[in-house]
């Protein structure tokens, strides 16, 4: 005799799917960083970065990387037109530039060893590679 089951809940369920959409990935730089490109069209430019896309590992930087967007009029009064919008450029093609010195460095994470902070957990901070010198977070 054959034993009776629920079929839908007796296979295997695969939730690899979920778990790929929810990965980040991890970038050096973040939102307000001011930034230099390395690599591309655009190489050689620098501006700040208004926008950062996590999980496609992507960052947008004012005046760079400009798309033409047509717009259509959606009421009455409003004027279709074409504007000039910054897209998305890759993470990886861009570079962090020191504050003090203007050049572009690579970053580490230390945790900060300031005695007035001792009370309250460790915090991380960024620090740039060519002198040592944290880089604050712009929040």
């Amino acid at each position: 005799m054959r034993v009776l089951k629920y079929r839908k809940t007796a296979k295997t369920r695969l939730h690899a799917r979920h778990a790929l959409n929810a990965k980040r990935e991890k970038l050096n730089v973040s939102k307000g960083d001011t930034v230099r490109v390395m690599r591309g069209e655009d190489k050689g430019k620098e501006g700040k970065v208004i926008r950062v896309l996590l999980k496609r590992g992507r960052v947008v930087i004012e005046g760079v990387n400009l798309v033409k967007m047509h717009r259509k009029a959606r009421t009455a009064e409003e004027q279709s037109g074409i504007r000039e919008a910054p897209a998305s450029i890759h993470a990886s093609n861009v570079m962090l530039l020191d504050p003090k010195s203007g050049e572009p460095t690579r970053t580490h994470s230390r945790f900060d060893t300031d005695a007035s902070k001792v009370d309250r957990r460790r915090t991380k901070e960024r620090v740039s590679v060519k002198n040592g010198e944290p880089i604050p977070r712009v929040r």
